[in-house]
């Protein structure tokens, strides 16, 4: 005779484990956000005229192994020296060339020097007019270094809120500093909760170490990233990650405090961007806008529950495409250096006709020979 309960068992087996997962989904106090609606209803990412899309065949890594998470860069063009700041805290720098001979020694005998120690971990890095060096520490804060090495702490926090990721920084040439605080509310180790969550807690500032002064300039940005100032430093560029866009901060003129947008739907997730001094900005995409992403980021029930399910497993790597893209002053795309094997870019830096990449994570920079694309 049959089981009359083998059905009631089943249904058991079947919507228990849906309920458990329901009720622990509205007990979760992670709650994500629609973005904007001018976002969500954008046409196709943009397209600049020219794209290299193969460009690791052509790209070099330098200092494999003795570079972890080159973030960010600072070139000191009258030693050569490029400075990048370190997963592990240090701001390490070396020797720079466009020599054949050199660079094919640099491959396997790069010197690399352990400069100076933030105890944090150093993100954003620019040259003052003094050549003292400027870090956005996201862990510490605004922090100084002497050409001695020497580490200070300019500022910390603004209008009574911590700086919990501080981001994206340059210097202007009257001492002024201008930088990113990405996330008010989550710090850098919770990045991607941040970006999950889908709510504005970046701010752009200045501090003025003549009056050791904070500002807000701007706030309610979303994941506040890459400073870079305009070649007459009467505006600057900021980025903000989550959005795929760079906006405008006017510093001097008619429109000065007011933000505009500079470019828009970016075809991957801005990180740092920098002035090359020749008229173009560098902007680095951490990754491309693939459809995963696009709906994560469309749909906010998705984005909890990526959240939820990153709490007990481990997920698939889901990034890919990540690069470089160059902009002109007018904000219109000129170029995009991009490969499916790049992710989790962070910026572009241009010395003559090498271009530096550098990462997060991965623990050697990337320098691609741009006369070889041309």
């Amino acid at each position: 005779m049959a089981n009359s309960n083998a059905p009631m068992l089943l249904v058991l087996v079947v919507a228990a484990p849906v309920a458990v997962a329901v009720l622990l989904y509205r007990l979760a106090e992670f709650d994500p956000a629609s973005l904007p609606e001018h976002v969500l209803s954008r046409s196709p990412p943009i397209v600049p005229p020219s794209h290299y899309g193969r460009v690791l065949e052509l790209a070099d890594r330098i200092g494999e192994g003795l570079l972890p998470g080159p973030e960010d860069f600072a070139y000191d063009a009258e030693t050569g020296l490029l400075y990048t700041g370190c997963s592990d805290g240090w701001i390490r720098r070396f020797h720079v060339t466009d020599s054949a001979e050199e660079k094919e020694k640099a491959k396997t005998q790069l010197e690399i020097e352990n400069w100076a120690f933030t105890g944090g971990r150093p993100l954003g890095l620019a040259f003052g007019p003094d050549k003292q060096l400027i870090v956005a520490d996201g862990n510490k804060g605004l922090l100084r270094v002497s050409r001695g090495a020497t580490v200070e702490m300019l500022t910390d926090e603004a209008e009574g809120l911590k700086f919990r990721i501080t981001d994206g920084v340059d210097v202007g040439r009257d001492g002024v500093i201008y930088f990113t605080d990405a996330s008010y509310k989550y710090s850098l180790a919770e990045h991607i909760a941040d970006v999950l969550e889908g709510r504005p807690y970046g701010r752009l500032m200045s501090y003025d170490p003549s009056i050791n002064k904070t500002r807000v300039l701007a706030r309610n940005l979303y994941f506040a990233n890459g400073v870079a100032l305009s070649p007459n430093q009467d505006f600057l560029i900021f980025c903000e990650t989550v959005l795929r866009r760079c906006s405008k901060y006017h510093i001097l003129g008619e429109r000065q405090g007011s933000v505009e947008t500079f470019i828009d739907n970016l075809p991957g997730f801005p990180d740092n961007i920098r002035y090359d001094g020749q008229g173009s900005f560098w902007i680095g995409l951490a990754m491309g806008n693939t459809i995963f992403w696009d709906v994560l980021m469309r749909y906010p029930i998705v984005r909890k529950t990526v959240w939820m399910l990153g709490k007990v497993v481990k997920l698939p790597h889901m990034q890919s495409n990540g690069g470089v893209m160059a902009v002109n002053l007018e904000g219109e795309g000129i170029a995009l250096y991009s490969e499916p094997g790049l992710y989790m870019v962070t910026c572009g830096f241009k010395i003559r006709n090498q271009l530096y990449i550098g990462y997060l994570a991965n623990n050697y920079i990337t320098r691609l020979h741009l006369n070889q694309l041309a």
